[in-house]
Parts: structure tokens; sequence; C-alpha cells
């Protein structure tokens, strides 16, 4: 079995650095590609491996994945694009969030027939929009700043909206005795979900943080150790939580937040690493879903079953479209961030919590979710699909035979060099964080400082030029 699942794992990994490009070009999701190998090596075809919802491998799995997707999103939470479009994040991670959750919380009720605590779990969990697949829209031409802004901050922010939902939900649900009982038992559940787990992983994230660097600056820190260094904080966060009987969850987003909103300078290793490993365990997660859980949600295709999955894929769009401003929001990214909400697998990954949890009843959850989930992809994958025939695939430009992400996110220095060579005007911006940019011992010459919490009234103020190659640097 361990060399099944060695395998298996390095065939996730072949397949998703082999296939990555071909997916993102045509505008396929790579979620459907893990999807059909899990149902392929499943029991539905070559039965090769099988995960169900009590398998110890696919909860350990599962809750890595949640771990570090929480961590990484909260570590990558931009203080400055927040400010710039906090109305707009109010709204998706409010109305956006909150109301979708109620809205779906209802269907389960009335539809399903769902307890409450069970309906809010099964609300909450399909209010999450996924990272891996809105990601995959993000990296195609033409999509507008404010669109690109509102779902990154969606997907990258709303499972922090909608697990304490989830959490509370469970502990009602597992609630058994008088309502004393149950008060009391509500009281626990509050204070480790909203006290307790984020108090220990804002301390794990500030020590963590102070140690590094002071090692880094005072002895030095290999890059590829501090690439690790972010699985070591999240890890941790989560297991100090956990030890003292509180949310686990919470404090690993409470550390990740906390390391943003220190604003020390990272490797972009730190966060690059933890991305494409909380990537690797999605899709790995996925091809274990897609073995046999996916395909319990054909089990419930019955009229109230369709019907709630339906409302689950459309209600996070009728919420938006009314709740979205449009005087102040251009109407390309007015329809994108309407008609482009997926669910998959942190849905997935939020419903089974209850089940790892051995709450009597939850497995219940699992085929609606299941259903509401394949009916998303079928849909948002069509519309990733239909807007990368429309737009011509990924956004990039090629120099000196390189690819250069129109986004900007990424130069190497040897296409920067390559930009020098062929007569591109070129300027060289500071943007290191103003404690780091006062500590420094060397500054590159000629470079120009910029503020990096307000970037463009800094760039207006030394009028830089706007037709020129502007590079900026942290380290």
């Amino acid at each position: 079995m361990f060399a099944a699942l060695l395998g298996l794992l390095g065939l996730v990994i072949l397949a998703a650095g082999a296939l990555s490009g071909i997916f993102e070009k045509v505008g396929l999701p790579l979620v459907a590609l893990f999807l059909g190998l899990g149902t392929v090596l499943g029991p539905h075809g070559l039965g090769l491996v099988s995960f169900d919802a009590d398998s110890p491998i696919l909860g350990m799995v599962a809750t890595l994945s949640l771990v570090l997707v929480l961590f990484t999103d909260a570590v990558s939470v931009d203080k400055a694009e927040v400010r710039r479009h906090l109305k707009l994040a109010l709204v998706v991670l409010g109305p956006g969030t909150i109301i979708t959750t109620l809205l779906l919380m209802g269907a389960a009720r009335w539809l399903l027939g769902l307890s409450w605590p069970a309906a809010a779990i099964l609300g909450a969990a399909l209010a999450s929009t996924d990272p891996v697949m809105v990601r995959g829209l993000l990296r195609q031409r033409g999509i507008p700043p404010a669109a690109r802004t509102a779902l990154r901050m969606e997907s990258g922010l709303n499972d922090i909206v909608v697990l304490p939902v989830v959490l509370v939900g469970m502990a009602l649900l597992a609630a058994r005795g008088p309502s004393a009982s149950i008060a009391g038992d509500m009281g626990r559940v509050a204070g480790s979900v909203f006290l307790l787990g984020p108090l220990a992983g804002i301390l794990v994230g500030w020590i963590s943080v102070r140690v590094m660097v002071a090692v880094r600056s005072r002895f030095g820190m290999r890059r590829d150790y501090e690439s690790l260094y972010v699985l070591a904080v999240a890890f941790s966060a989560y297991a100090a939580a956990e030890l003292m009987h509180a949310s686990g969850f919470m404090a690993t987003f409470a550390a990740g937040l906390t390391i943003s909103l220190l604003d020390v300078e990272l490797c972009d290793c730190f966060r690059d690493y933890g991305e494409a490993t909380a990537e690797m365990l999605l899709l790995f997660a996925f091809v274990a879903f897609g073995t046999t859980l996916i395909w319990t949600g054909l089990d419930v295709m019955a009229p109230a079953g369709l019907a709630f999955a339906v409302v689950a894929v459309l209600g996070r769009s009728v919420v938006l479209a009314i709740a979205l401003p449009r005087a102040s929001l251009d109407p390309a990214s007015r329809k994108i961030i309407t008609w482009f909400g997926p669910r998959a697998l942190s849905s997935l990954l939020l419903v089974l919590l209850p089940v790892f949890a051995g709450i009597d009843g939850a497995m219940y959850l699992v085929p609606y979710a299941a259903l509401a989930v394949l009916l998303s992809i079928g849909v948002h994958g069509f519309m990733l699909w239909f807007y990368a025939q429309r737009h011509g695939g990924p956004a990039d430009r090629r120099i000196g035979g390189g690819a250069i992400a129109e986004d900007g996110l990424r130069i190497s220095l040897e296409e920067v060099a390559a930009l020098e060579a062929a007569g591109e005007p070129v300027r060289m911006l500071d943007v290191r964080a103003e404690r780091a940019w006062n500590d420094a011992e060397t500054k590159l010459a000629g470079a120009i400082r910029v503020d990096p919490d307000h970037p463009v009234e800094s760039a207006a103020e030394q009028a830089l030029p706007k037709h020129d190659w502007l590079i900026g640097y942290c380290a």
C-alpha cells in the first residue's frame, strides 16, 4: 500500500508538471484532469486504489491540504491591495460569502430536510470558492484588474469566513443532552474557535518570524531551508492549537496573517514553496476524491438533490448580482466576478471535517456537496475554457526566449539583461518595506525608491515614464 501511495503521489506530480501548460493554454481546469485520473485508478476503473471517507490517508491529506491553503492564503494577503479595494473586499467577503452561506443553509434545510446545524455545515462549505480553479482564470489574458483583485481576495479569504460556521455547526451537531449542556459546549467551542485558536496562531507566527529574521540577519539562512520554513510555521501553529484543545485551522490562518501584517521581507521561495506544496496536496486529494467519494453525488440525483446543487452553484451569482456596486465597477469586471465562483476541493475538505471528527450522520452531507461540486466543475470549467478560447490563453509575452507574465509577477535577471541589451528603457525600483530599506547595508546603485504600500502614488510623484520597463525588487 505504501509503495502504491508513493507511486500515486509521483504520478500526480508528473502529470501536474507535464500537462499544466497544455491545460492552461486550452483553458481547462487541472482539477478535471485529476478527477479523471482518480476515476481511472479507482474502483470504477482499474481498481488499483480506493479512498473512502474513513481512510486515514485521505484524512491526513485533507487536513494537510486545508492547513497549507489557509496559511498560504493568509501570508499572501496584500495589505495595500486590500486597502485600495476595501469596499469591493467587503462586498465579496460580506454579502458574497455570508449571505450566500445563509441562502444555501436555508436551501439545505427546506429542500433536503436537514437539521439547522447540518444545513449550516453544508451551506458554509459550498459558499467557499476554489483557489485552484480561480487561479486558472486569473492567468488568462484580459482579466480586468478589479475582477482579478476581487476573485483573488474571495478565494483566498472566504475560507476563514465560512470555517467558523462549519466548526460551530459541528459542535451543535455533536451536542447531546439538555440545553444547559449545549450552551456550555457552545461556550467552549466559541473560545476555541475565536480566542484560543487565533491566539496560538498569532504567538507561533510572531515567534517564528522573529527567530527567522534574527538568524537570517546574524548568520544567514539558506534559501532552500527558508522555503521549508513555511511548512514548519504552518504545522507548528496547527499543532500548538490542537494541543490546547483549540482550533488548529483558525490558528494556521492567524499565524499566516500575523506574518503578513508584520511586514518583514520574505524570500519569494517562502510563498512559492508553500503554494506549490499546497497545490500538490490539493491535486492529490482530488485524485483521492475521484476514486470513490466524488461519485457518491450521483446517488442523490433526485429532484431535491439536483435543485439544491443548482442553488449551490448559482446562489452566489444571484447574491453578487444584487450586491456588487454598479457605479464604481466596470461591466466586464461585474460579469466575471458574478458568474465565476467555482466550488471544488475547498468545499469537499470543509464538508469532510465533521466526518473526520467522527460525528454521527455527517457522512450524509458528503453526497450533496459532491453533486454540487460536480455541477460546478462542469459549469465553471466550461466558462474557463470559453474565456480562454475568446482571449487567447494565458497572459505572457516573450523576450529573448523567456516568458514574462503580463501581470508583472516575476522576471529573471537574465530577462532584465536581455531587455537592456535590446535597448529597452529599464528602470529598477527598490520596493522593500520601509524598515528593511532603512536597515539594509547595501542598496542598488541607480534604483528608484518606491513606497510598496502606495506604489501608484509614489510612482506618480516621481513622474516615472509609463512606457518604460519598471522592475521592482525587494531583496
